[in-house]
C-alpha cells in the first residue's frame, strides 16, 4: 500500500476544502492504475465529504451543519472557542474518512464530485489529511 499525508490550512473559519486535485496529484505519485484511494482525517473535529462544490453546496452543507449543530454554550465538550463542542459531534455525521474507486489511474467520480475536508473547528488552522492506495 502507497500512502502520503499532507498538510491543509483551512485557516480560522468553517471551510469545505476540495481536495480532489490532490488526490489525482497522489495518484499519479502512486503511478495507480485499478484500486481504491483511501483518505483518512486523523482529527477528532473534521471530517471528510463527497459534493459539489463551487455551486452553493459547499455553503449549504455548512449552514445545514451550523443549524443542526450550533455554535453556543449547549455542549457538555466545553473547552477552545465558543460552541467548539459541536466540533467534536462533526466527525459522527461527517465521517473522517473516504474510500472512491480507481480505474485506470483516474478517480472514478461523478461529474459533479469532489472530495472535501470539513473544518468546522476554528481553534485549529492546520489539517492533516492521508492518502492512501490499496491497489487492484
Amino acid at each position: 500500500m502507497y500512502s502520503v499525508e499532507i498538510e491543509v490550512r483551512t485557516g480560522n473559519r468553517a471551510v469545505v476544502h476540495d481536495l480532489t486535485r490532490d488526490a489525482e496529484r497522489f495518484l499519479t505519485e502512486a503511478d495507480a492504475e485499478d484500486g481504491l484511494l483511501h483518505v483518512w482525517v486523523p482529527h477528532a473535529t473534521a471530517g471528510l465529504a463527497i459534493l459539489e462544490t463551487g455551486a452553493g453546496s459547499d455553503d449549504d452543507l455548512l449552514t445545514a451543519l451550523d443549524s443542526l449543530l450550533p455554535r453556543d454554550e449547549r455542549w457538555r465538550h466545553q473547552h477552545g472557542s465558543a460552541g467548539h463542542g459541536r466540533d467534536h459531534v462533526l466527525p459522527a455525521l461527517i465521517p473522517p474518512y473516504a474510500t472512491v474507486p480507481v480505474l485506470g489511474g483516474v478517480l472514478a467520480l461523478g461529474t459533479w464530485q469532489s472530495i472535501c475536508l470539513v473544518d468546522t473547528n476554528l481553534d485549529n488552522p492546520v489539517r492533516r489529511v492521508r492518502f492512501s492506495l490499496l491497489a487492484g
